[in-house]
């Protein structure tokens, strides 16, 4: 089955290849039989999996019951929690590469809906999308982050702010830098405005927390009191890579 119709939400590059290709699912290439059905099928979106528990009541960052999680430790008092609604495994990897490198923004809502539950938990605040840089921008066409806050808001009814945080440095890459490397890159790239009530961030994916600790330190201090963030996807660092037994001496 060929596709006729031009979508505008879509680069024109992935526009042109879903108009001359058959409707396949990014992840396993079977057909999608129904055009109006998202560009992953529903068996490879049913295979997508949930955070590993137990986990940090804060981080979500796996842990065994009587450790005490160090990831989250040093993160501003304001940024109380964060949540995301899938594991970074190689499917999952391949529909974010897609989504933020592809054009492949009509992903979007697919994405959301695996987010809204999360969200919820995160009780209320206006939606703050992740900025990028201008020339990542203009390079991809959009930021990945706000497509995935108008997604949410549509299916939510929150408000999304993107005006309350901007990037005024940071373009160097992420890839393959260490935490403590990804958080000093990250050093000041964010300026946030003071708003009243609760905000969320939201972003693709959580690798390490730095993005995410930068920018809610930057609308820390712009007197924000109460940040949280819900992102698509996390990677699933090894089970007590960032805990540390708890102290029970009396």
């Amino acid at each position: 089955m060929r596709h006729s119709r031009v979508d505008w939400a879509e680069s024109p590059g992935a526009a042109f290849a879903r108009w001359l290709l058959p409707s396949e699912c990014l992840t396993c290439q079977d057909t999608i039989a129904d055009p109006a059905q998202p560009l992953i099928c529903g068996v490879c979106a049913a295979r997508w999996a949930g955070l590993p528990e137990p986990a940090c009541a804060r981080c979500q960052h796996p842990r065994l019951l009587d450790l005490d999680c160090r990831l989250c430790a040093e993160w501003p008092p304001e940024f109380i929690a964060a949540r995301s609604a899938v594991r970074l495994d190689e499917r999952v990897r391949e529909v974010a590469h897609a989504f933020k490198y592809g054009g492949w923004r009509r992903l979007a809502p697919l994405m959301a809906r695996r987010m809204a539950p999360h969200l919820d938990q995160l009780g209320p605040g206006d939606l703050v999308p992740i900025p990028t840089s201008r020339r990542r921008r203009w390079r991809r066409g959009y930021n990945q982050a706000e497509v995935l806050a108008a997604a949410l808001a549509e299916l939510t009814g929150r408000r999304v702010r993107s005006s309350v945080l901007t990037r005024r440095s940071g373009d160097s890459s992420q890839v393959g830098r260490t935490p403590q490397e990804r958080l000093a890159n990250l050093g000041g790239a964010f300026r946030g405005e003071r708003v009243m009530g609760p905000v969320i961030l939201v972003d693709d994916v959580f690798t390490t927390g730095a993005t995410l600790v930068s920018a809610a330190t930057a609308l820390r201090t712009a007197g924000v009191e109460r940040i949280a963030a819900v992102t698509f996807a996390r990677a699933e660092p090894p089970l007590g890579a960032a805990t540390r037994r708890r102290d029970t001496t009396p």
